[in-house]
């Protein structure tokens, strides 16, 4: 902004140059009033020049001006812009006024008159000043006046513009608002419309698809894709009459697209029952004109059933699909459409089950009729059940050929499995000898039982004839626990020993020379190592007659010393030891055990009978331990309850108990029907075999080690030295000869029944335990009563001999 002064003086060029030099340039100059005399000088100046010009112009005021155009004065830039063009004009005019042609004065009248314009000029030289600036104010007023006047229209116009602007804004909003609610409106027609349309499509859909479904011919529609996105469509609306079942009529129309779809599905049954019943009839009079062999006849029977197989398989998807139990549903309970499902599964079960089974029927015959296989239960067994698992195998390729997953499909194969069971059976129920058991048994688990303790789980898409193959299995394990039950009971528990049995210690003599070398070479070779061979691992026996030829050892002759009994318990645990379930394994192996341990107990008392007291215990002993070591190697359970049997006798005829009941080949049935009567009872009635080993094992070293003391320490026992004149002396010296007597007798005995030199000197050491500490007690018992009888006396002599 320009400063005061020079706002006032309109003039800035007009002060002297020197004035403009001199005056300081960043000061602000003081008000009009306060200004120094070289401003005000400088402004007469200025006034002088306009007054001068005023007065040319009043001269010559008849004379018209020059036409200009003057530009109205929009800022002060432009005010002062116009004063300085008046000014300019003044000098023009002030020049022509010094001309000295100028004004020439003739006479006395017009000096008179020159004199006196003279005089007014000089009074208004004088009041020059203060009329320019009355000039200068009148002009500052008039213009800020047209300024005040100019703005205050510039305001009026600014403020209508602005209610202008308010006016249109708000009819612009009304506007808006109005086309939002006509927008939103639209929207609301246009969803309604739509959500109309939408919903009555459900609706409208079911005259068409009434007229299709119901027209003849309509089961000629069922393998093209049309008819599959018709099935989609009414699932689309099952759905939503579902999801809506508010709506008017919704329940109405739920239930007729359900008869619908309910109509369409049948229509793929019967196109597919219809298509299997070609397939198969053709197959059937192929079969019948002319005799096949086996390539061609299993061309027709697969081959020929894979042609049409994956269109089929697209049309009975459709019911698969539908066949879904909804979310929530109960365990085991059936889907709507599952029925129609199983019977496509039943019609074609039945339709491969009257081409396939009679051929297996026969086969299977013609197996059992061949003499190799026809007496014997392991070749017949191996042969049927390897052509068995090659069908089920090619059953199983076809089925999933024809259908998706494999539901019904185990109980197809298991009917086709009937005629093996129809043979097996019988075979399994009816043989008696242990050993061809055992071997079907270990055929059925190694080659066709999956492992269970496998790490890589069985292929999805593979067969699992371990399902099957089951049932077979768990007939020859009955049939072996049954067998083994048996041998227990006649052999173990009701065997009664002859004379020559119970022959000890001759019968621990009679080893062959084979033996007595055997044994002398591993003496040698470790004086603590037992001579008698323990195996440490299950026994393999072979077959055989006798029992002679059914252990797996490098020699015969360390079990001829066996008691009977024994040598049958551990026979009976090597062959069912890993074939038969291990809770099974377990039970039985605690009853032999125990068994086998009252037959021993029983056998020591009968020879206690005919020899001495010391030849039933240590007869006892030495087959205890060998039970014992024996046991260890079968990694026998232990079991906490007390008394544990089997009872059996509720299993009589148990096979054709279970084939009366049904479900006899269904492995997920199987075991419900065994829940009955049909298992062996578990019935407490025995100890846990280790505990009731060990214990007996104590009781009978004990009382072994225990004879033999008490006869050495007879003399010094309380009865002896209570009795009337007993001499110390004398029964010390009593016992020295008993002692000198029966150890000899006792390592005599020993070394007739064991040949461990540990367990020898085990049992030598706790008789002589026993002796030093009944010795020991007679002899402080003996010092305790002298001291008593030197106090008595108070002054007495000790005996000569002390």
């Amino acid at each position: 902004m320009y400063d005061d002064a020079s706002y006032y003086t309109f003039m800035p060029s007009a002060a002297p140059q020197e004035d403009r030099q001199t005056s300081p340039k960043h000061k602000r100059r003081q008000s009009l009033l306060q200004q120094p005399n070289e401003d005000v000088q400088a402004n007469d100046r200025s006034l002088d020049a306009i007054n001068e010009s005023t007065a040319e112009v009043t001269r010559n005021a008849a004379v018209p001006p020059k036409a200009t155009l003057t530009r109205r004065a929009q800022s002060y830039s432009d005010f002062h812009h116009a004063v300085t063009t008046i000014l300019e004009k003044d000098r023009d005019l002030s020049k022509e006024k010094d001309d000295p042609d100028y004004g020439s004065i003739n006479d006395d009248l017009e000096f008179a008159d020159w004199y006196d314009g003279l005089e007014d000029e000089l009074l208004d030289a004088s009041h020059a000043e203060y009329t320019d600036y009355q000039r200068q104010l009148e002009l500052s007023s008039s213009h800020l006046d047209s300024l005040l006047s100019d703005t205050n229209g510039t305001l009026d116009l600014l403020s209508s513009l602005s209610d202008s602007f308010k006016a249109v804004e708000l009819q612009t909003t009304a506007f808006q608002k109005q086309c939002e609610g006509l927008t939103k409106e639209q929207k609301r027609l246009t969803q309604l419309a739509d959500g109309v349309s939408h919903n009555l499509k459900y609706y409208s859909f079911l005259e068409p698809v009434t007229r299709r479904l119901n027209a003849p011919g309509a089961g000629s529609m069922v393998r093209s894709q049309e008819f599959s996105s018709m099935l989609a469509r009414l699932d689309e609306c099952l759905e939503y009459m579902a999801a809506h079942p508010k709506h008017r009529e919704a329940s109405t129309y739920r239930s007729r697209y359900r008869l619908l779809m309910t109509r369409g599905l049948t229509l793929i049954r019967v196109n597919f029952v219809g298509g299997l019943r070609e397939i198969a009839a053709d197959v059937t009079k192929r079969i019948a004109d002319r005799q096949l062999n086996d390539t061609t006849m299993s061309a027709l029977l697969y081959a020929k059933f894979r042609v049409g197989a994956s269109e089929l398989k697209e049309v009975a998807q459709e019911i698969r699909k539908r066949a879904v139990r909804a979310p929530g549903a109960e365990p085991g309970a059936e889907t709507e459409y599952q029925g129609l499902m199983n019977e496509l599964h039943t019609s074609y079960s039945a339709t491969r089950g009257r081409l396939v089974i009679p051929l297996i029927r026969k086969k299977i015959g013609d197996v059992a009729a061949a003499p190799s296989t026809s007496k014997e239960l392991v070749p017949f067994a191996r042969n049927t059940i390897g052509y068995i698992r090659e069908i089920c195998s090619s059953e199983y390729d076809l089925w999933r050929e024809w259908f998706e997953g494999e539901d019904n499909l185990y109980d197809f194969l298991e009917a086709a499995c009937e005629p093996l069971y129809d043979h097996l059976r019988p075979r399994i129920i009816h043989e008696n000898e242990m050993l061809k058991l055992c071997e079907l048994c270990t055929l059925l688990q190694t080659r066709y039982m999956h492992d269970q303790e496998d790490d890589e789980p069985l292929d999805a898409n593979e067969l699992d004839f371990s399902v099957l193959i089951q049932p077979a299995l768990e007939d020859a394990q009955t049939r072996l626990v049954f067998r083994t039950q048996a041998i227990l009971r006649d052999e173990i528990e009701r065997y009664k020993p002859k004379s020559d049995v119970l022959d000890y210690p001759a019968n621990n003599n009679k080893i062959s020379l084979s033996g007595t070398k055997s044994r002398r070479s591993r003496r040698q070779s470790s004086i603590a190592e037992p001579t008698t061979p323990m195996p440490k691992t299950p026994m393999i026996v072979e077959r055989g007659d006798s029992l002679n030829d059914q252990w797996d050892f490098d020699t015969q002759a360390a079990f001829q010393g066996w008691y009977p009994t024994l040598r049958k318990a551990i026979w009976l645990l090597s062959r069912i030891y890993r074939l038969v379930n291990s809770t099974v394994f377990d039970d039985l192996a605690h009853q032999i055990v125990h068994s086998t341990t009252l037959s021993l107990h029983h056998a020591s008392t009968l020879i206690s009978t005919s020899r001495t007291p010391a030849d039933a215990h240590l007869f006892l002993i030495k087959h205890l331990l060998i039970l014992k070591q024996q046991i260890v190697a079968f990694d026998i359970e232990y079991v906490t309850q007390s008394d544990i049997n089997l009872d059996f006798s509720s299993i009589t005829n148990t096979f054709y108990e279970l084939r009366e009941r049904g479900s006899l080949f269904d492995p997920r049935n199987l075991w419900r029907h065994l829940g009955g009567n049909l298992l062996p009872k578990v019935v407490e009635n025995m100890l846990d075999a280790k505990v009731e080993l060990d214990g007996r094992l104590r009781e009978v070293i004990t009382a072994f080690t225990n004879a033999f003391a008490d006869r050495i320490i007879a003399p010094i026992t309380e009865a002896e030295i209570k009795k009337r004149g007993f001499d110390p002396l004398k029964a010390t010296e009593q016992v020295k000869r008993v002692a000198e007597k029966e150890v000899p007798l006792l390592r005599t005995k020993v070394n007739e029944y064991l040949d461990d030199a540990r367990t020898k000197e085990t049992l030598v050491s706790a008789v002589q335990d026993l002796v030093v500490s009944a010795y020991e007690t007679f002899y402080e018992g003996q010092m305790r009563e002298k001291g008593e009888k030197g106090r008595r006396t108070k002054k007495g002599k000790g005996r000569e001999d002390e």
